[in-house]
């Protein structure tokens, strides 16, 4: 009953998320088209041909870059949470009659499907026009990936409220508290750069943190640039250290929101 009632909010949403869209669908898709051709063709640029930098060839390096833009939206993970408390949306969905975690999952879902379908799926299609090949390499690699792909999205979401809490809690703007987080994300995640190739060694710190397990770690076992068992263990880890944490603040925090209006 729980599973058809997430199912049904995820349809929902995702059918709305195109009403009343056109242009702004096209632009969007106009401007991640142009990200991708330019940093294809700058990794063309300067990584060689044959050989590897830093572990990766440079036929890993597009293939990480086309499959990081193919599921970026479930990479870069955002329920939507920061936007109901602004608009304080936020009661009337404790008032529902499923949980608070699984609703936002399902909405996130559901607003994703549109350009899964819309802008992945022809990307991914016109890969080999890139001299890219988007399979991973192996069917095992694959069900690993969407194994991992899962574990990030959990991490992302307990991120989602683990922020908004912190949010709630020292009585900050909304915006301004997410666009620190959009920041560190994008920096720390390997979601545009692969970490392997940042300088100086930070890439192999940066894999530990739990940024990293949201993004990079399902890009490096799709491309099968590191060791799935480590990758997917450390997502596993983070995936139990952070959800009782960010359930605690949230809990700790509903009284709060209450008192606050929203």
């Amino acid at each position: 009953m729980v599973i058809k009632k997430h199912w049904k909010t995820l349809s929902v949403v995702a059918t709305e998320s195109l009403h009343d869209q056109g242009l702004a669908l096209i632009g969007n898709y106009t401007l991640r088209l142009l990200r991708v051709v330019f940093l294809i063709s700058l990794w063309h640029t300067l990584l060689p041909k044959e050989g590897e930098v830093s572990g990766m060839t440079r036929d890993a390096v597009l293939t990480y870059t086309l499959i990081a833009e193919v599921f970026s939206g479930f990479i870069s993970v955002r329920t939507g949470l920061d936007n109901a408390l602004w608009r304080g949306d936020i009661a009337n969905r404790l008032l529902r009659p499923v949980g608070i975690y699984g609703q936002f999952m399902a909405e996130m879902l559901g607003n994703r499907m549109p350009n899964l379908l819309l802008f992945s799926l022809p990307l991914f299609c016109l890969a080999p026009l890139f001299n890219i090949n988007p399979l991973p390499t192996s069917p095992i690699t694959g069900a690993l990936f969407i194994l991992s792909l899962a574990l990030g999205i959990l991490i992302g979401t307990a991120f989602d409220f683990i922020f908004a809490s912190l949010l709630v809690f020292l009585e900050q703007s909304v915006y301004a508290l997410m666009q620190i987080r959009d920041a560190v994300s994008v920096l720390l995640s390997g979601a545009i750069i692969p970490l392997a190739l940042l300088p100086w060694g930070l890439g192999q710190v940066l894999t530990y943190l739990p940024f990293a397990s949201v993004a990079s770690a399902p890009l490096r076992i799709y491309t099968n640039t590191g060791d799935p068992l480590f990758l997917l263990s450390l997502q596993i880890a983070w995936t139990l250290v952070l959800w009782p944490i960010a359930h605690a603040l949230w809990n700790f925090n509903r009284e709060r929101l209450v008192s606050h209006g929203g």
